[in-house]
């Protein structure tokens, strides 16, 4: 390993010298855990099972898409699912006095 004399340098190289540093440590991990991902996955392809049945990696779970169950009074194109944040128009008639009833489709 080469010795750098750091206080021959100025603030512009250290800082040039700090981002090389830091890119060649970032690739070297890269490679050393690309290196440990093929090590583990051959060895589980020999054993006989897929790397992902092993540490338990299961599919993403799919939202079911949702049904407008309200619509608005005077715009039946206008709608809601009952889930996530009240529209405003849902929320003003509701603290008008009505009910998620009156809206339903």
């Amino acid at each position: 390993m080469t010795d750098i004399d750091l206080t021959a340098l100025s603030l512009a190289e250290l800082k040039q010298l700090e981002k090389n540093v830091a890119k060649a440590i970032s690739s070297f991990e890269d490679r050393q855990k690309a290196e440990a991902f093929a090590k583990v996955n051959a060895l589980a392809n020999e054993l006989g099972f897929p790397l992902a049945d092993l540490v338990g990696f299961a599919p993403a779970r799919k939202r079911s898409e949702s049904v407008a169950r309200y619509c608005h009074p005077e715009n039946p194109e206008i709608t809601w699912s009952g889930r996530g944040r009240k529209p405003a128009w849902i929320a003003d008639a509701l603290a008008a006095g009505k009910t998620l009833e009156d809206f339903a489709i």
